[in-house]
């Protein structure tokens, strides 16, 4: 067939030249006359191409037996064998010539085209796992892609490509993404989650099924974070691991794509927002295990780059209440006892929560860095002060004020100081009280610390110890050995405090007191002495109180402590509302409360709320219809 197209072609041109000049005389003088061969427009009243087409490419018989050839070539080498491509590609421009390759080729093309693929998809999506799959589809376009420019004619590419993304990835996108996506995912396969993006996008409806996957597996996946109280100490670092993975994926799989990042920002708060007050409270103790002094493990650069990670997370969280509580609480422990890595730090992670929740909420956490401030302050004076005294005694005191709003509250605890102690208190409270008058003062010994200086055999050393540590080794001065129940009840400290403090120094790393029976627990009957043998390579030593684990009761008082002031909040809220509006339906109320309330509330509790203030006469129903609120001045 080809080389008689080819002995066509090369006549045509022959007659051409010899009835060139007739072509360009007479014909031109007579336009009812057909061009001989117009080579160059191919236009249709060309004759040598109309005589070919009519007498042999018009048989029914050699049409068929043509194109059926160029199929099977063209299906040998889809199944990977070797063919003439040059052979192809002159008989498919002969029928592009010929104005006959859409009707008599194209149509079965893409007919069989279509066929091959439905049954390849079918069997490929049984035999193979996602990613060879992916792959294989990605060859097969790059094959067709190159079959057009290489022998078939450019108008076939587009419905050739849609045709094999059609087959091999429209009639299985839901399947592939249920197969495959998850271990993609879990596995960080970002060369083919990139590529799965990449062939989704072709196809109609593909990205927002893969939207909607990605979104079941972000919220399943968090799920199982947040959901299992044995992971809790690992949550928060977990949380930011799988933040990390997730904006990597967006940014280099999924090009960077809006929909991808506002579904996944959905999820999170879907899915941190499912187990209420764990998350918010957890991550308030992470940022305190990374602000606290001792966490060397990172430079101010990588502590600030945490501290943002950390406001991401942080934001998905709708009872940040629960965060406050829990972060004054860590706080307060790390400015009390200078525990603090970096002042900058604790500033840059203030400025962070302000920014996010406004002043008020870090009005009370600003207060306390006030309070330390102002306390530095009231020390030079009273150091002032104490040496105009007539007997400025050897003890150097150090108060902090702490104003009672602004810090956690702490349960007083009644103990029996040394009257030393006890004098140098007086002076203080006379001191303060004479400059601020009209202020209550009230210590806290569970807070207190100091340094003592000890003699042992091998010299003398100076101890870092707590209030109640004190308490107990200044005992030792009146005497050589006690029993659990003296130190009791010359101290006042409360049971499980005493056991704690005493554990800490007899049995602790450094035991500055032996305890007989020797053993690690504290029982009632122990009976303890100073330890003169007592070495140690540092002059002055840190003894560590024993840190009572945050128990569970704590963690409550907390929690509770937050509902408590939600309380507050709502009846405030609600009487605010009321006050402005005078009357007012239950469903417009309410829905006015959710608009001001920054934290999560269930219709009950606001339902609760509403029957206490009426049971105060702050607001009354009406009389006719129940569901109107009226405002009580």
């Amino acid at each position: 067939m080809e080389r008689c197209w080819q002995d066509h072609c090369r006549q045509t041109i022959m007659i051409r030249s010899i009835f060139l000049f007739l072509d360009r005389t007479y014909v031109l003088q007579n336009s009812l006359l057909p061009s001989i061969c117009d080579f160059c427009g191919h236009s249709y009243r060309d004759t040598g191409l109309e005589l070919f087409r009519t007498h042999i490419i018009s048989d029914r018989a050699v049409q068929t037996r043509t194109v059926d050839g160029i199929l099977e070539q063209i299906e040998r080498e889809r199944n990977g064998e070797a063919i003439d491509r040059s052979l192809l590609r002159n008989l498919l421009s002969m029928l592009s010539d010929l104005q006959v390759y859409k009707d008599s080729f194209e149509q079965k093309f893409l007919m069989d085209t279509n066929r091959l693929y439905a049954a390849e998809g079918q069997r490929l999506m049984q035999e193979r796992e996602v990613p060879e799959y992916l792959h294989h589809v990605a060859r097969r376009l790059e094959e067709e892609n190159d079959r057009v420019i290489t022998y078939l004619d450019q108008s076939t590419q587009k419905p050739l490509i849609t045709t094999v993304e059609k087959q091999l990835l429209g009639e299985h996108l839901t399947a592939i993404l249920q197969k495959g996506l998850d271990s993609l995912l879990d596995e960080n396969r970002v060369t083919e989650l990139a590529l799965l993006y990449q062939l989704f996008s072709k196809v109609k409806g593909g990205l927002s099924v893969l939207l909607q996957h990605w979104k079941e597996y972000i919220k399943n996946f968090g799920g199982t974070i947040v959901g299992s109280p044995e992971k809790d100490k690992d949550m928060v670092q977990e949380l930011l691991d799988f933040k990390d993975k997730i904006d990597h994926i967006i940014q280099t799989c999924f090009q960077k794509n809006e929909s991808f990042l506002n579904a996944m920002k959905e999820s999170f708060e879907n899915f941190v927002n499912k187990r209420p007050n764990k998350p918010a409270e957890l991550i308030a103790k992470y940022v305190d295990s990374k602000l606290r002094a001792g966490n060397k493990e990172a430079t101010d650069e990588e502590l600030e780059r945490i501290l943002d990670k950390i406001m991401i997370i942080f934001r998905f969280i709708h009872g940040k209440d629960v965060f406050e509580a829990f972060y004054k609480k860590d706080l307060a422990k790390r400015l009390l006892v200078g525990k603090s890595a970096s002042v900058d730090a604790e500033k840059s992670m203030l400025s962070k929560l302000k920014h996010e929740c406004g002043a008020a909420f870090t009005s009370k956490l600003e207060g306390m860095f006030k309070d330390m401030e102002l306390s530095k302050d009231v020390m030079i004076q009273f150091k002032q002060y104490m040496q105009n005294q007539s007997d400025p005694g050897n003890i150097e005191l150090t108060v902090n004020i702490l104003t009672m709003g602004y810090w956690p509250s702490y349960t007083p605890m009644e103990v029996h100081l040394p009257s030393e102690m006890v004098k140098l208190q007086e002076v203080f409270k006379t001191f303060y009280l004479g400059k601020h008058s009209g202020r209550k003062l009230q210590w806290q010994p569970t807070l207190g610390h100091a340094v003592l200086k000890a003699e042992f055999k091998e010299g003398k050393k100076e101890l870092q110890v707590s209030l109640f540590q004190t308490l107990v080794l200044l005992m030792f001065n009146e005497g050589e050995e006690f029993t659990m129940q003296e130190i009791r009840s010359a101290t006042g400290i409360e049971d499980g405090e005493l056991r704690r403090t005493l554990q800490s120094l007899a049995c602790g790393k450094a035991r500055v007191l032996n305890k007989i029976p020797r053993g690690k627990d504290v029982e009632d009957g122990d009976r303890f002495c100073f330890n003169a043998d007592f070495k140690h390579k540092l002059f002055r030593i840190k003894i560590n109180q024993i840190q009572m684990k945050e128990t569970v009761e704590e963690q409550v008082s907390t929690t509770e402590r937050v509902f408590q002031d939600r309380q507050y909040q709502i009846d405030a809220a609600i009487v605010r509302v009321m006050k402005m509006r005078k009357t007012l339906s239950h469903t417009l109320l309410v829905s006015e409360l959710y608009n001001q309330l920054k934290f999560p509330v269930k219709p009950g509790d606001l339902k609760k709320r509403i029957e206490s203030l009426i049971d105060r006469d702050y607001m009354e129903r009406d009389k006719e219809s129940p569901n109107q609120y009226h405002y009580v001045a």
